[in-house]
């Protein structure tokens, strides 16, 4: 990737370990110390697309810190900040926000960090194309995957960085204005409307989003787990027909893989056609396209709702184990299809295998590189170890396993290594085999089970 490494200066400046930055990501993560929440006071102006911002981040340091950095966009403009009440220099260039406190803040130090700043908000070029904030023909998204949250907020942005968020936006009316969490408290106020959120369960950076558009909400569920949908009014009638299963497809993922990790679910729906769909935590985003009355976009539904056990609640600690996140979300797919009466999970193994066969790619599941890491194949290849992982174990202890990993890496982050581990306690036989071939060896193993 272009850009500074991880090694250089920053090593002496904040005292941490080298590895404690993704070598996918070299120039995202921050060292030295760790946030424990944010604070986001927003406003954002649709027409002009200006945003402005009070970002107060609360910290941790781990060593001694006579400077330390976030990340920021360079299309937004720092105006002031703060260290625990006290002015701070900064400087701000290559998307690195360098702050130094009026005191160095000592090993352990409580940190209340304020930064002030506005700009016209615009995606992260990179590798995987343009992430972060987005305009909309009215209105705005956010699709933060892997390195887009700088564009619209300061942070440490890094997977394994997770917090609890305060998300306050502020926007024209009459707008619709959602971001993760629940709804706090809703306020009008001439021509403009503040809407505040809480995401209480710790989530990271690339995760937390604000969608924005002419919507309407619609009340899909109420309990046990309340189930929304926020969408353009002209999309409604075809509303039950594309997303009408999502309660059934709750209720299914809840028995397969353990309790829905959030208090909520909503999925948006865009005035504008999207490419892909867009995770974020505790809802997901789809364009209009996908909402057209076909039902064709019914696996991807079932996706992205899969990702709140597989990414939101349980994320990966390094983007090299990205097949955590979109092998599990793929997987989900293949089940839903054969409990909804479609084809089985045997079924789409076979396909998707063949596929794979057929465009041989030189690179393994567990180190697919950073250019590749959001390629098809790692979510099929993903899926398919999934379904040999469960053909060599049997459905019981499977299923067993997965409910174990959501729960007991819940909230938190996890390594394809922490996997394998938990994996042997529910297998009467060694499977470091089934790893090798299909985790940590690029060709294809024979396809599992009868052939």
């Amino acid at each position: 990737m272009p850009g500074k490494s991880a090694k250089g200066p920053r090593e002496p400046l904040l005292g941490a370990p080298l590895d404690a930055l993704d070598p996918y990501l070299p120039d995202n993560g921050n060292l030295g110390y760790r946030i424990s929440r944010y604070d986001l006071d927003l406003e954002y102006k649709v027409s002009p697309n200006r945003l402005s911002g009070v970002a107060t981040l609360t910290a941790t340091s781990f060593v001694a810190l006579r400077k330390f950095t976030l990340d920021l966009a360079s299309s937004l403009s720092v105006s002031r900040v703060t260290v625990n009440d006290k002015r701070a220099r900064y400087s701000h260039r290559s998307r690195k926000l360098s702050i130094t406190p009026d005191a160095p803040v000592p090993p352990g130090g409580a940190m209340t960090i304020v930064i002030r700043y506005a700009g016209t908000p615009r995606p992260i070029r990179g590798a995987w194309g343009e992430v972060g904030w987005e305009e909309l023909s009215e209105g705005a998204l956010c699709a933060n995957q892997p390195n887009g949250a700088a564009s619209w907020f300061p942070c440490d942005d890094h997977p394994s960085a997770k917090a609890p968020y305060r998300i306050s936006i502020t926007t024209d009316s009459p707008y619709y204005a959602l971001a993760n969490g629940v709804l706090e408290s809703k306020r009008s106020r001439a021509a403009q409307t503040t809407w505040v959120y809480q995401q209480v369960e710790p989530m990271p950076t690339y995760l937390a989003s604000i969608q924005i558009g002419p919507y309407v909400k619609k009340t899909l569920a109420s309990k046990p787990i309340p189930v929304d949908a926020v969408l353009p009014g002209r999309l409604v009638s075809n509303l039950d027909v594309d997303f009408g299963r999502q309660v059934e497809m709750i209720d299914t993922f809840v028995e397969m893989f353990g309790p829905y990790p959030f208090p909520r679910y909503t999925v948006v729906i865009t005035d504008d056609d999207l490419d892909i769909p867009i995770e974020a935590q505790s809802f997901s985003t789809f364009g209009a396209n996908h909402c057209d009355g076909s039902q064709r976009a019914e696996r991807l539904v079932a996706h992205e709702l899969a990702h709140q056990w597989f990414g939101n609640s349980v994320t990966l600690s390094r983007w090299r184990d990205i097949w955590l996140h979109e092998g599990f979300a793929c997987y989900a797919e293949w089940l839903w299809s054969q409990r909804s009466g479609g084809k089985s999970a045997t079924e789409w193994a076979r396909h998707y295998y063949d596929k794979l066969a057929a465009n041989p790619v030189r690179a393994t599941l567990a180190d697919p590189g950073p250019r590749r890491m959001f390629d098809d194949w790692v979510y099929k290849r993903g899926a398919l170890t999934l379904h040999a992982l469960r053909l060599t174990i049997g459905d019981g202890n499977f299923f067993a396993l997965i409910k174990r990993w959501t729960d007991k890496y819940r909230y938190g982050s996890a390594t394809t290594e922490d996997f394998i581990a938990l994996a042997a306690n529910y297998s009467t036989m060694s499977l470091t085999h089934l790893w090798d071939e299909w985790l940590f060896t690029a060709a294809l193993p024979d396809f599992p089970g009868p052939s």
